[in-house]
């Protein structure tokens, strides 16, 4: 176990490295960012249409433009072709498919685990056992699969037990109202429609598996090093932008609601789905949690079902294919091939109010 004196020096070891590091020599004043529609992202949205961006941006000398994507896989594509600088994503997502792809990606701020957001859906039946020999919808290799696999083994279950039919996200409600499908796992806005639906069940979600899908703002490592101020900018917008779409105020109402709007719904559907979120909006918050003894076992799951399903790139021949740096520099798998890593030297900065 790490002590607090440990973590804190590795802390200040990581930002060093951030703020210097001779085998990357570009830096620059231009940033892209990408995002995609989901509950614990729109904050990113928000804060590029009401100024905050360019709050930060600016006292970097920095510019900072910040798209938005219909499509969450093709905002990932993109970051990973290195038309964008940093992009929003999950933990699972990042190793598969920037780190699988050989970039070197780092998570700059923990914004959310989903903590009810993903579930398991049955129709006319309340018990996950239920499930055994059922076609089950999902998108295929996703966090949805993940959440099954997970929820399978808490009932002694495996994937064998199991079809699973790929369904594309768009298609989740209608395709349960069809008699057809009878189980499905999906993601919200989805899981609050499809559950108001008569027959429709919950029988398991991602409160039960705690902080392993994590929602991240990460960055190409090699761009955060040679641009430190790059990576308290993001910080900084975070958690200016939560620490007001959280305040209990008018204009904490208002930020909801225009996030709601943004994102389909209405400030009561999206207060909803940030009941299913476990948000990190206090910086001291995300840094315990990256630092916490829990988040190697967490990625230890995810690498492990990657590399079964084939996905942590071609001649992977284990899950300790892509090394995964925690803060402090403790890596789980190929110390030689890292390519995800996690700091909370960002995060420490704003707790600490260093920004």
């Amino acid at each position: 176990m790490t002590t607090r004196r440990a973590t804190l020096l590795g802390s200040l070891a990581t930002l060093a490295a951030f703020a210097v590091s001779p085998a990357f020599a570009a830096p620059k004043t231009d940033f892209k960012v990408a995002w995609s529609i989901y509950a614990g992202w729109m904050p990113w949205g928000y804060a590029a249409d009401h100024g905050i961006v360019k709050k930060w941006a600016d006292k970097y000398g920095l510019t900072i433009e910040v798209t938005q994507f219909n499509d969450y896989v093709e905002s990932m594509n993109q970051y990973t072709a290195g038309a964008y600088d940093a992009v929003t994503l999950t933990n699972m997502d990042g190793l598969s498919i920037p780190a699988a792809g050989g970039v070197d990606t780092t998570a700059v701020v923990i914004g959310d685990f989903s903590n009810g957001n993903d579930a398991v859906i049955l129709k006319g039946k309340d018990s996950l056992g239920d499930i055994k020999g059922q076609s089950v919808s999902l998108v295929e290799f996703s966090v949805s699969e993940y959440l099954l696999v997970r929820g399978l083994e808490s009932a002694g279950m495996t994937e064998k037990d199991v079809k699973i039919v790929n369904t594309a996200d768009p298609d989740m409600v209608g395709a349960f109202q069809t008699p057809d499908v009878t189980a499905m796992v999906t993601w919200n806005p989805m899981v609050s429609e499809i559950a108001k639906l008569p027959d429709a069940h919950v029988v398991f979600d991602s409160s039960k598996i705690p902080g392993e899908i994590i929602d991240m703002m990460v960055a190409n490592t090699g761009v955060l090093k040679d641009n430190p101020d790059f990576g308290k900018a993001l910080a900084g917008i975070w958690y200016d932008t939560v620490t007001l779409m959280q305040a209990d105020t008018a204009e904490g109402a208002a930020a909801r609601a225009a996030m709601g709007a943004a994102s389909g719904t209405d400030q009561a559907g999206f207060e909803e789905q940030l009941a299913a979120t476990r948000l990190f909006d206090k910086p001291a918050d995300g840094v315990a949690f990256v630092t916490s003894a829990e988040l190697p076992t967490t990625m230890d799951h995810v690498r492990t079902f990657l590399f079964d399903k084939g996905l942590l790139g071609t001649g992977a021949t284990s899950a300790d294919a892509i090394g995964i740096e925690m803060p402090g520099g403790a890596v789980l798998g190929d110390s030689a091939n890292v390519k995800f890593r996690y700091t909370d030297a960002f995060m420490q900065l704003a707790r600490d109010g260093k920004l």
